[in-house]
């Protein structure tokens, strides 16, 4: 038997959905899968097997099957489960939550900049789970099986926009499936020094963290380290020494549109981690720097922002699509640009 466990984050140290590959030994005698599966994989329920293969999360031979499916030798069994909530105590607390959707199922929320999504090292409280708690406790709308929700994706404390919640287990399981799968649609917008190149392009090259400084991730374009990564990207606007871009992702790696884009040496506007937090390109001036500098107050974090979400509804099938406006921070730094680009046409012109 062999068995390829690899986990998918897209945020530090915390891990959303595990993926099992299994190819059955030669002298297997047929067995129930959800008992096969309970007596191979560490830590598992063979509840949690069950509701995978309920959720059409397990596959043999590239087809999903039930849970009384008997393995045979030499099936190739692939599974996706979600993980069960983390052993952190979590509070309700009175946290503003612009929550833009909302049924018995999932909670879509526009995220605000500065907000972390869950607990962790250093922010044990304060998150929006635990708002969500406080949500769930204050409406009483829906029963909650953990109280405050279970992730699928997430998006960095600093950047603002959309994100999903499932509110039971099943909607996690389908939901993590969609997510492994790539099939779910995510857009960002985002501000990155230089005058990127081409109209439109792909970035690849995995992405893992940095060998020497690990709340940074790398790409490594030889694929030696990290996981696959794949970033669109398409050119909105230019403004000579910053490009405003449109990125959507097929998969959901750590940092990766902020990675991905420092990799190009185009580091997201005020990216502090990435290198972003300086002057890397435009002019002399001291009137240029005070801009930037403005710049920097009105959007003291990385310019990125999740703008779109699509994905198949995990009861109903129905696809569900949602928007979000530019934060207004980043709204008025483009603002900004706009006016200073219009200035210099206007002193080019008059000169």
């Amino acid at each position: 038997m062999t068995d390829n466990n690899t986990k998918d984050s897209s945020d530090d140290n915390f891990e959303l959905y595990e993926h099992h590959n299994i190819v059955v030994d030669d002298g297997q005698s047929p067995v129930r899968i959800d008992k096969f599966l309970f007596g191979k994989i560490i830590n598992v329920s063979r509840n949690k097997v069950q509701q995978a293969a309920k959720a059409g999360n397990i596959l043999v031979n590239g087809n999903s099957v039930k849970s009384n499916y008997k393995v045979r030798p030499a099936d190739e069994i692939s599974v996706v489960m979600s993980y069960p909530p983390r052993d952190v105590e979590i509070f309700p607390e009175d946290i503003e939550l612009n929550i833009i959707y909302e049924d018995d199922d999932i909670i879509v929320i526009n995220k605000q900049p500065g907000l972390v999504v869950h607990p962790g090292h250093a922010n044990y409280s304060g998150t929006m789970l635990n708002g969500l708690m406080f949500h769930f406790n204050k409406t009483g709308k829906t029963s909650v099986e953990n109280g405050f929700g279970y992730m699928v994706h997430r998006i960095d404390k600093d950047t603002s926009g959309l994100i999903l919640v499932a509110k039971n287990e099943m909607a996690q399981t389908k939901l993590a499936k969609q997510f492994f799968d790539h099939s779910v649609d995510r857009a960002y917008e985002a501000l990155v020094w230089g005058d990127v190149v081409s109209d439109a392009g792909t970035i690849t090259g995995h992405i893992g963290r940095s060998l020497k400084d690990r709340r940074v991730m790398t790409v490594f374009p030889d694929g030696e380290y990290g996981k696959e990564a794949v970033s669109h990207y398409k050119v909105l606007q230019r403004y000579g020494y910053i490009t405003h871009v449109e990125c959507k992702l097929e998969t959901g790696r750590t940092h990766q549109i902020r990675a991905h884009f420092s990799y190009l040496g185009h580091p997201l506007f005020n990216d502090a981690r990435y290198g972003g937090d300086g002057i890397l390109k435009g002019t002399t001036f001291t009137k240029y720097k005070q801009f930037i500098q403005n710049c920097f107050k009105i959007i003291p974090r990385q310019s990125l922002h999740a703008r779109s979400l699509g994905f198949i509804h995990p009861t109903t099938g129905n696809k569900m699509q949602f928007e979000s406006e530019l934060n207004a921070d980043m709204h008025e730094v483009i603002s900004k640009w706009d006016g200073y680009v219009s200035s210099r046409k206007e002193d080019d012109f008059l000169s």
